[in-house]
């Protein structure tokens, strides 16, 4: 839905509590013992007509009597009466509920859905946010808020962590406690009839008290609004997840290799590190990684170099590290030369550096300065294992005195439980060290850092579907597609599928259908050289499983030969099978080449799924490939191929010449471009994809289609792409031309520009502060959005931006907020009404139903613009230097071409 009405679930004045109990040991006494004790501040109204107190509480008999409106209410009635009582909650006013009850929609059968609907549609007409239901409940312990059945309560923190599983909730509080880790939220969502993992996002994106927000996954119900959400959460501040049921035993296995391999899990993982989230895989880990986020560096490479007095110690972080895919930084000559200098000539004289188990606080201060200076690290990790004959302590010290000005991460882990291995891991978490308690998971935690990185990275893309110079022919594609649907056939034959790679510029063998023995010979006399031969046949998917499928073959009369034994081989293995003909292909010799796989399928949740790696008939033996999310440009593309083991050996080897990346990489975003266009193609399987210096070839392929569902048609991607069918040569109404376009990260330099040259005047009236320049933190901000639910659109000329105007929705898009900021020197002309015409254009295409913004009332030249284009001012009651400018589209008169 959205975060409306979320004030109130989190923030409340009020709570009643629906079926309170005196009853120890029942769920109503624990929830409203935990209310009680918590220390919230407001009104607790406990309901239940069968006691006149709850706790000393006086209980009132049922939700009319309510001596005032609850913005909250915890619900733990049978699930019969949930139906009716947040009828009656909604009718009060309550904008809230926690539904503790289970029995709905989770149960087999017709009766718990049916509650579930009924429950639903209680609390649609109210506008009425329910948590749950078959939940713990919630805690906002800053609040004074437990609202839950848990046996503890976490003491105030930055932390959120939202969960399916009411007792991963009271496992992660059972854990913590102990640790004295602290929380804003726990949230337990339980089946997530209405608020969910985006709702909770977008809500706790926006805290100031949550400083990295948690979650624990078992299912995603709305795959477009998660992601949405989650890269606008992401994009400030760290998202950690646990994603439960990494092995789908039983899952079915799709027709093709492609679907074949596109596990629920893998789709989950590439969905994460897109929307730029680290992905764990234990309590421990989570936490680990929320530690080590807490100021995460710039550094994204793998390079890490170990200091250690003891040489065991590196062994298993070494092990550890390649385990994880990370590398040992390789030491210079001048770093080598450096600890040389400093160290005993018994040192480990590479990376892992043993500085012997004698090392005194000086020799680690001496080693740590040293590998700090190395250009060819991304980190370094000081391990320590306690001695007789040296203070640990000590060398924290001096590590943490070289560490204040290091470039680089450093990363530690002192060894032991003594009091001086604790005292140690102190002042690292007060110099803001990560400290860890093992070499190994202090290696995980740089992994952690590498991986966050780079999918920082891939968040910061924001590819098109794919420039119209890399694909020829779309057209002919699609021609191809609805072709084969008229004809109510699932799979493409191999003149259709050659039609839609071609289409999209994916290079295949010159080849000729023929429907007869005499006409494959003839084809191959016209084709020349020796050729292919395959079966076509609409039952026959994997040719070469039933022998139909022969290389080299020269001549019409091999070529007639092959054909009937052909024929006869395949009716062997599928009497049933209908043979439609042959088709003959030129013979492609590429003895060095490597066989790949690209495909595509469509998940059940996130849609379109691209795949890349090893191919060949033992595709699904080797397991080696990666899983994206469409939409790709050349830099994800590039990422999607260095993730398989393939990788290593397209850089060449023993004699083979590396091969043409650059190929693979246009064939994979051309292949991106096709999913995006194509919603009727549900499968794609390209295998193999013949690459060697000289290029890239599919030799076969194939294309399952199907009715594409009605509806939006950019609503199938879970991304949205770059909206490139915005951007426009214009005529600006002062004289002269720019280009009008959508925002891009890049152009964060160009908004600082664009400032620049802006009073200081009209920055205090864009944001309603005297300020001279903006922060790092506010330009990501305002370049990198997510095209679903924002849009920025630059007016770029000659000499730089010359304004920007931009809309942010409602995740629901009923409303949406507009800003706008023109250069200085560009005021006056007409320009800021332009730019408003057009974002109008584009809220009404999208379908958002009012826009509103915020007027200093001294900036009479904006509200002026505001009254010229229909809307309508009012004084803001708590802010009297504040207007609000709010205009209804549903009449307002689109330019279709301008926003379509």
């Amino acid at each position: 839905m959205s975060i409306r009405n979320l004030d109130r679930m989190f923030a409340p004045k009020a709570v009643a509590l629906i079926g309170a109990s005196p009853k120890p040991g029942s769920v109503g006494n624990v929830l409203a013992r935990n209310l009680f004790d918590g220390g919230f501040a407001g009104a607790i109204l406990p309901v239940n007509p069968k006691y006149r107190s709850i706790e000393g509480v006086f209980a009132y008999p049922d939700i009319a009597a309510l001596p005032q409106v609850p913005d909250l209410a915890v619900i733990c009635t049978p699930p019969s009466a949930v139906p009716g009582a947040i009828s009656d909650l909604g009718a009060r006013g309550c904008k809230a509920a926690v539904v503790i009850t289970a029995g709905f929609g989770e149960l087999p059968g017709e009766e718990g859905k049916a509650l579930e609907r009924a429950m639903l549609d209680a609390a649609r007409p109210h506008l009425m946010r329910i948590v749950g239901p078959n939940c713990l409940g919630l805690l906002v312990p800053g609040a004074g808020l437990n609202a839950t059945f848990a046996h503890l309560a976490p003491p105030k923190g930055d932390l959120a962590f939202v969960t399916q599983s009411g007792a991963m909730a009271t496992a992660v509080l059972d854990w913590a406690s102990p640790r004295k880790i602290g929380f804003s939220h726990l949230v337990s969502l339980g089946d997530m009839t209405d608020v969910d993992f985006g709702d909770m996002l977008d809500w706790l994106a926006l805290d100031g008290r949550t400083r990295a927000i948690l979650l624990y996954v078992e299912a995603i119900t709305s795959p477009r609004k998660f992601m949405s959400a989650a890269r606008a959460a992401a994009r400030l501040k760290p998202v950690i997840v646990i994603k439960a049921g990494r092995h789908a035993e039983g899952a079915k296995a799709a027709a093709s290799h492609t679907g074949a391999l596109a596990g629920a899990d893998a789709v989950y993982d590439a969905a994460f590190r897109r929307a730029g989230m680290l992905r764990v895989h234990d309590i421990d880990e989570l936490f680990d990684a929320v530690a080590t986020l807490a100021n995460p560096p710039k550094s994204s490479g793998d390079r890490l170099a170990i200091l250690t007095n003891g040489g065991g110690l590196g062994v298993l972080a070494t092990d550890t590290l390649i385990d994880e895919g990370g590398h040992l930084a390789e030491l210079t000559d001048a770093t080598r030369a450096g600890l040389d200098a400093v160290l005993p000539r018994t040192w480990s004289r590479g990376n892992p550096v043993d500085i012997i188990g004698d090392a005194p606080p000086a020799r680690y201060a001496a080693a740590t300065k040293a590998l700090l200076a190395d250009p060819q690290m991304d980190a370094l990790l000081v391990l320590n294992c306690p001695t007789a004959i040296a203070s640990s302590v000590e060398a924290a010290d001096a590590v943490i005195a070289e560490a204040k000005a290091a470039r680089v991460p450093v990363l530690t882990a002192w060894l032991g439980g003594t009091q001086s291995a604790l005292d140690a891991r102190r002042k690292f978490a007060e110099a803001r060290l990560p400290s860890y308690e093992t070499p190994d998971k202090a290696v995980r935690g740089f992994m952690h850092l590498v991986r966050y990185r780079r999918a920082q990275a891939s968040l910061m893309e924001v590819p098109e579907a794919a420039p119209d110079d890399l694909c020829p022919d779309p057209a002919a594609a699609r021609r191809a597609v609805d072709e084969a649907l008229a004809q109510g056939r699932s799979w493409l034959d191999d003149g259709q599928v050659r039609a839609v790679l071609e289409g999209y510029g994916i290079p295949t063998p010159r080849a000729a259908f023929a429907a007869s023995e005499d006409a494959a010979a003839g084809a191959a006399e016209r084709l020349g050289g020796p050729v292919v031969l395959k079966i076509v046949s609409p039952d026959v998917l994997h040719k070469s499983d039933v022998g139909g499928v022969a290389l080299g073959l020269n001549g019409p009369n091999q070529v007639r030969a092959a054909a009937a034994a052909m024929r006869a081989r395949v009716l062997a293995a599928k009497p049933a099978a209908t043979i439609e003909g042959f088709l003959v292909q030129e013979m492609i010799r590429k003895p060095d080449a490597h066989e790949l796989i690209l495909g595509a399928s469509v998940d059940r949740q996130f849609g379109p799924v691209l795949l890349f790696g090893q191919g060949g008939v033992a595709v699904e033996v080797l397991g080696d490939v990666a899983m994206a999310l469409p939409p790709l440009n050349v830099k994800l593309a590039r990422d999607m191929i260095a993730a398989t083991r393939v990788a290593k050996l397209l850089q060449g080897y023993r004699g083979r010449k590396p091969a043409d990346r650059a190929s693979i990489e246009l064939a994979l975003v051309r292949l991106s471009r096709l999913v995006c266009d194509l919603d009727a193609v549900a499968e794609i399987d390209v295998n193999p994809l013949l690459v060697d210096e000289t290029g890239a070839i599919a030799l076969d392929a194939r294309i399952r289609v199907a009715p594409p569902p009605a509806g939006r048609h950019a609503a199938r991607l879970a991304i949205e792409p770059y909206p490139a069918h915005l951007t426009r040569d214009i005529d600006l109404p002062g004289g002269g031309r720019a280009k009008l376009r959508p925002i891009r990260p890049e152009d964060a330099p160009a908004i600082e520009a664009m400032l620049a040259r802006m009073t200081d005047e009209d920055r205090r009236m864009r944001f309603f502060a005297p300020i001279a320049k903006l922060t790092p933190a506010q330009l990501d901000r305002l370049t990198q959005i997510d095209y679903d639910r924002e849009m920025a659109l630059v007016c770029e000329g000659a000499d730089g931006l010359l304004g920007v105007v931009r809309l942010a929705a409602d995740p629901d898009r009923a409303r949406a907020e507009y800003a706008i900021a023109l250069r200085s020197d560009q005021k006056g002309h007409g320009l800021g009404v332009y730019l408003m015409r057009r974002i109008l254009d584009f809220a009404k295409t999208a379908g958002i139903g009012v826009v509103f913004g915020e007027v200093l009332r001294e900036n009479r030249p904006m509200l002026d613009v505001c009254r010229g284009l229909g809307f309508t001012l009012h004084a803001e009651p708590d802010m009297p230097d504040i207007v609000r400018a709010e205009i209804g589209l549903v009449d307002w008169p689109a330019d279709e071409k301008a926003a379509e």
